[in-house]
């Protein structure tokens, strides 16, 4: 054996009280990479080992706070800025709405990270080859035996006078554990990786039949009766058979302001521009002036609708008293409707509305150019 590399000594003990107090010998002998092995949990065995509180609990806090903030800012950001939706009059932001989500994105991330940083970390597995493997000894303290072992690592061992040290403790026996010749890795065997091939293929076919057959098989059929409503689909759960419903009369959504005008066909007072004429603006009511507006008053606000005659033809937008019109009150008629025209609030938003407002401006100053915009437009 004098050629071979000693892993560590054992020492055997038939019963709890033994070990206990073995290893409390042990730890107040100064011994740092020693363990105890045992068939079941031992009752205060951490204090007579004297073992340090384990930093894995730090791990699993660090995870656990980094699964909110990574659940809260996913959200957020959802719903709030990339694609913010009102969802039953809750505001974008709706913590309560959140939590059970982001409850289980911690427990997730918490639980994934303790037990990876358990195994992969503080326990340093995967270990295919391990000197204790095989030995009499781990099959003892994995039975009906306890254990203890004194690594060769340590900083104070030393062959004899660790062996002497165990044995002082009157155990059963001692044992010194040699590093095995060959460490072998039976993960690269060709038996294992036809077994781990065989798996892959069992696992894929019957995925597949599940996925693909099995579920559309009778009584599997939730998938092809859904209950929902389909837009422009009649429902038979309302007694009018809509099943695309209005809101309810008189409500208003959380923090909307309703148009203070609605239904004056004549109002005393208007509301006015809160945006400017930019590039932005002007290009959004463009936009949206060809899509609502021109069908009826045509590309130009001439009046000259599209629709050949289907709907009667509405008034210039160029005339004196539209030019004259305050923003707000452009703003107001296609908010609240005139005459036959019916309100677009439906369709435009506020910020389409004024920017069609400053569309048509320019499109009334285009056409009722002064001597001034000329002379500009010529130098530029």
């Amino acid at each position: 054996m004098a050629d071979k590399k000693i892993f560590g000594v054992t020492a055997l003990f038939n019963n709890p009280d033994a070990i206990i107090s073995a290893a409390r010998k042990v730890a107040d002998s100064g011994f740092t990479k020693w363990d105890v092995n045992s068939p079941y949990p031992l009752h205060g065995i951490d204090k007579a080992m004297k073992m340090k509180p384990s930093t894995l609990g730090f791990v699993t806090l660090v995870f656990g706070l980094t699964g909110v903030a990574v659940a809260l800012f996913f959200m957020w950001w959802t719903m709030s800025v990339d694609y913010p939706m009102v969802i039953g009059g809750k505001p974008y932001f709706s913590l309560p709405a959140f939590i059970p989500v982001t409850f289980e994105v911690t427990v997730i991330m918490a639980t994934v990270s303790s037990v990876v940083a358990m195994f992969a970390f503080f326990f340093g597995l995967p270990r295919n080859a391990h000197a204790l493997h095989d030995t009499e000894y781990l099959k003892k303290v994995s039975r009906d035996h306890f254990g203890i072992i004194i690594e060769s690592d340590d900083p104070k061992f030393d062959e004899r006078s660790t062996q002497e040290l165990l044995k002082s403790l009157n155990p059963i026996s001692t044992e010194i554990i040699y590093y095995p010749e060959k460490e072998r890795y039976p993960i690269f065997e060709p038996r294992f990786l036809v077994f781990l091939f065989g798996v892959a293929v069992v696992v894929s076919i019957g995925t597949y039949l599940m996925l693909n057959k099995l579920m559309y098989i009778q009584p599997f059929n939730w998938m092809d009766e859904q209950q929902k409503i389909i837009p422009q689909s009649k429902s038979e759960f309302f007694s009018d058979e809509r099943g695309m419903r209005l809101p309810v009369e008189g409500t208003v959504a959380r923090g909307f302001i309703p148009y203070p005008f609605a239904g004056d066909k004549e109002p005393k007072e208007v509301l006015s521009n809160p945006y400017f004429p930019t590039k932005e603006n002007l290009e959004l009511g463009q936009r949206k002036f060809l899509t609502y507006c021109s069908p009826c008053h045509g590309n130009y606000a001439d009046g000259d609708s599209r629709l050949q005659g289907q709907f009667p033809n509405p008034p210039t937008l160029h005339s004196d008293r539209a030019r004259n019109f305050p923003d707000g009150m452009i703003y107001h008629i296609i908010t609240n409707g005139q005459n036959i025209m019916p309100s677009y609030a439906s369709q435009v938003t506020r910020e389409e509305r004024w920017a069609i407002v400053h569309y048509i401006r320019v499109l009334q100053r285009a056409k009722n150019a002064s001597e001034s915009d000329v002379k500009f437009a010529k130098s530029e």
